[in-house]
């Protein structure tokens, strides 16, 4: 039997490819937290649905409920009267109220019913509207996200997984837990309560669960958002090549 072969030596020699300046080497210290953040973690709740008896806005209440007693600060955003993306300018008053209470939250929570095998139009309209950065601010990266779905019929996680998948591309830290609430018309009484069971318990563990990831990343959301690729584009001399290739050179 024939002996690996070791592997060339000149690999080893350096990384050619990176760019030296805007290389970081992760170490724990990095983690440490200068000034403890004193005041209540902060947040959203965005729901999907638009209707007078909406079981996504009583599941979105029962999850404010939770935060709240956990010690939270929680908005929650009615998205009656938001136009359609792309159908009204950004500074729409309804707009500007989802952005702003973007930028103010370190943790969103997500919840939408199942339509047509995915989460709703509402939903998304304000998931859209939401940019990846607005100038310097940027109103969802490294927020952590807790997603949640009722269905109409039997259990099904076609909404959530939508939403995990839309979590990821806004750069969120979404937590492993989740809910999905089938036949949720059994799972509310009249005042629009969850009743109590395993559904409602599940519900509970997911509330809990961001409250401990928020706590642990809030402080360190900078940290955890700051890529290699990001802070090469922003070195001055990758930035006059990108002017230079654009034609924004110098004259």
């Amino acid at each position: 039997m024939s002996k690996p072969v070791p592997p060339d030596p000149s690999a080893r020699d350096g990384l050619p490819n990176v760019v030296a300046p805007v290389f970081r080497v992760p170490v724990r210290a990095d983690l440490e937290v200068g000034t403890p953040f004193t005041h209540a973690p902060r947040f959203l709740i965005l729901y999907g649905s638009l209707r007078e008896r909406s079981f996504s806005r009583f599941l979105a209440y029962e999850a404010a409920r939770l935060l709240e007693a956990m010690g939270g600060e929680v908005r929650l955003y009615h998205a009656h009267g938001l136009p359609l993306p792309d159908d009204a300018a950004a500074d729409h008053p309804k707009v500007q109220e989802l952005r702003d209470l973007s930028i103010w939250s370190e943790g969103q929570v997500w919840v939408s019913p199942e339509r047509h095998g995915t989460l709703t139009g509402v939903m998304k309209s304000q998931i859209d509207w939401l940019p990846l950065s607005e100038g310097s601010v940027r109103p969802t990266q490294g927020r952590t996200l807790a997603v949640m779905q009722v269905s109409g019929g039997s259990q099904s996680f076609n909404a959530v997984n939508a939403l995990r998948v839309l979590g990821r591309w806004m750069r969120m830290i979404t937590i492993p837990n989740q809910s999905s609430v089938p036949m949720a018309y059994r799972e509310f009484d009249d005042s629009g309560l969850m009743k109590p069971g395993p559904l409602y318990d599940r519900v509970v563990d997911v509330c809990e669960e961001l409250m401990k990831f928020t706590l642990l990343t809030r402080e360190r959301a900078a940290l955890l958002v700051d890529r290699y690729s990001e802070r090469k584009e922003r070195e001055p001399e990758r930035l006059k090549a990108v002017a230079a290739d654009i034609g924004f050179g110098e004259r």
